[in-house]
């Protein structure tokens, strides 16, 4: 997969990637991950790229000229079929749905905002999506641009040491992840779940489903609402509140 950042700060974007799965995956060549900065794309000797804001109103605005000849400069190095996506508190919320959807392309192109954002003409002419990482306010699209890639590594095959690992990670399934353990057995007065030491696969899956339905109904139950369940994950769900029900009627 080949992925390219327009940014101010290249620098930021290739000292985060030398780590973990996203740094294996560029060593193996599975990915590829490239830098533009609309810098290199000014006029003046000061490499201006942002100015006031027609109407007035604090902070500046990202000048439509480079950042623009930036974006064209690193969508042309990116195989065809490649979306330029603007990271923007505009945008779609970003969620493991459209981590799957990018990481079944050849590549993208991300485009790190700064100071009030981009001039709109720029989004006009060469932006095709926009995506949120959350409901905050950050100071550029970096760190959510870094977030995308790791999410999408995660998918691409071969990036994982077990390709179980991203099947069964917390949303895939529209459900948060199970609690995991390791040795030793018994940790200050706290020990691993007997079924985990069962041996017996067919209990310890029903087992891990079934704490992944009630964490996230515990914790998200809007995943549950926005989702539909698997017909399993239904039924330990309708097992748990029925048994919180009962709980709660000996306790009235």
């Amino acid at each position: 997969m080949k992925i390219e950042v327009v940014t101010l700060f290249p620098q930021m974007i290739h000292a985060a990637l030398q780590f973990g799965i996203v740094g294996r995956a560029l060593e193996r060549g599975l990915l590829s991950v490239g830098t533009e900065d609309p810098r290199a794309y000014t006029r003046d000797v000061h490499h201006t790229v942002d100015d006031r804001p027609y109407g007035g109103g604090p902070g500046m605005v990202l000048k439509p000229q480079p950042m623009l000849a930036a974006i064209r400069a690193a969508h042309a190095r990116v195989p065809a079929g490649s979306p330029r996506i603007y990271l923007s508190a505009q945008g779609e919320r970003f969620g493991q749905r459209q981590a799957q959807e990018l990481a079944a392309l050849p590549g993208c192109v991300l485009v790190a905002g700064r100071y009030e954002g981009l001039d709109e003409r720029v989004l006009e002419l060469a932006i095709d999506r926009e995506l949120s990482v959350g409901d905050y306010v950050l100071s550029g699209g970096e760190l959510p641009a870094l977030v995308v890639i790791d999410a999408l590594t995660r998918l691409l095959p071969g990036a994982l040491g077990d390709e179980r690992s991203s099947a069964e990670d917390s949303f895939a399934a529209g459900l948060l992840d199970w609690p995991h353990y390791t040795r030793p057995e018994m940790f200050e007065g706290l020990a691993v779940p007997p079924v985990l030491l069962s041996g017996n696969h067919a209990d310890i899956r029903s087992w891990r489903l079934a704490q992944a339905v009630e964490r996230t109904w515990r914790r998200r139950p809007d995943l549950i609402a926005a989702h539909p369940l698997a017909a399993e994950a239904r039924r330990l769900l309708n097992e748990f509140l029925a048994v919180r029900t009962a709980e709660r009627s000996d306790r009235g």
